[in-house]
């Protein structure tokens, strides 16, 4: 940092903030640290008083707050995202399309280890909509070391996109088809009041339902029916009911004799801990506990988003969910603004 005199100023960078007062009508800064003077700065900065300047002296192995937060942009910044211009050492992502945030949740903590900058962001596998705000990083000081960027830029190694530390998946354009099961549905003994709550959550992130199968409680019944949506060209499979431990549920039997892998019977969530996953070859098919009829938020809104953004999870993706994976039944909804799955 040096002093000059402001008529030599131009070109050289702010080390502090400018404020111009005008009694009753102003009192905020004209330029703010980290601004460039250029020659139609100088009158006003002479009109405020300033006759001398602290500018920022360059220095060998040191980079300006902007420069540095450009190399924080680079490690951050995947596909379908736009940035910022940097100001003041500050740069913002916003999703350009709608889809799933996905976060190196290593990589993003190391980064924010090395001290003197910051990385913040929402949630990671929760949806996003064209427009939203994911992140934004700042450079604290006006200049850095150089070496502490390079060890970021080690640390990111980004030689493409989909290396950076946030990505969005965007959301597909799924065919999904629903399976009920339950002999008092099946015989028309009482009304499906479970089917119009799933077509709803499907419809609401994109999903197409094609078809609506009617199953009583053989499990046989229902692997057909999951199996003949399959051959028809569904991309997704959601059975609803039957999913307990008592002798007569038996759609996880059906589901297990329909698919290849099951994922998951079960998950430290609540509402949903009966909650099933399985895949016939890319085909996911889901088994959804009674209380997603019922419970405003539950299992499913926290695997749907990311199954239809193309993810395949694994066992790992749901014993991680205890923590967060309480839903707390606010009088007033505020998901996803709230602690659940997080």
């Amino acid at each position: 940092m040096k002093l000059i005199k402001t008529e030599d100023a131009v070109g050289n960078v702010l080390c502090q903030d400018i404020t111009q007062i005008i009694p009753g009508v102003i009192k905020d800064a004209v330029f703010r640290k980290g601004h460039v003077v250029t020659e139609k700065d100088i009158p006003v900065l002479l009109s405020v008083g300033k006759e001398h300047l602290y500018v920022w002296e360059k220095q060998e192995g040191m980079l300006h707050e902007n420069e540095a937060a450009e190399i924080l942009r680079h490690v951050c910044q995947g596909a379908h995202m736009e940035a910022t211009e940097p100001k003041e050492g500050k740069i913002e992502l916003m999703a350009e399309t709608d889809g799933l945030l996905k976060i190196n949740r290593e990589k993003l903590n190391e980064i924010n280890a090395l001290g003197e900058m910051v990385i913040a962001s929402r949630h990671g596998n929760f949806p996003v909509k064209k427009g939203d705000k994911i992140a934004g990083m700042r450079v604290v000081p006006l200049v850095i070391e150089e070496e502490k960027m390079n060890r970021v830029e080690a640390i990111g190694s980004v030689k493409e996109l989909s290396e950076a530390i946030f990505q969005i998946l965007p959301i597909k354009k799924l065919k999904a088809a629903i399976v009920t099961t339950g002999s008092e549905v099946y015989y028309g003994r009482i009304q499906d009041q479970f089917t119009p709550v799933v077509v709803e959550k499907l419809n609401e992130i994109g999903v197409e339902v094609i078809g609506n199968t009617l199953c009583n409680d053989e499990s046989e019944m229902v692997t057909n029916a999951i199996s003949d949506w399959m051959q028809k060209g569904a991309e997704l499979i959601v059975c609803t009911g039957g999913m307990s431990v008592d002798p007569d549920d038996r759609t996880p039997l059906a589901i297990r004799n329909a698919t290849d892998e099951v994922i998951t019977y079960g998950a430290p969530v609540l509402p949903g801990a009966m909650f099933m996953l399985a895949y016939a070859g890319d085909t996911p098919v889901m088994g959804l506990p009674g209380c997603v009829m019922y419970a405003k938020r539950t299992i499913f809104d926290l695997v749907l988003p990311r199954i239809v953004a193309g993810e395949r999870l694994t066992a790992d993706d749901f014993s991680v969910l205890g923590e967060g994976g309480l839903c707390l039944n606010c009088p007033v909804c505020t998901y996803p603004n709230c602690g659940f799955g997080k």
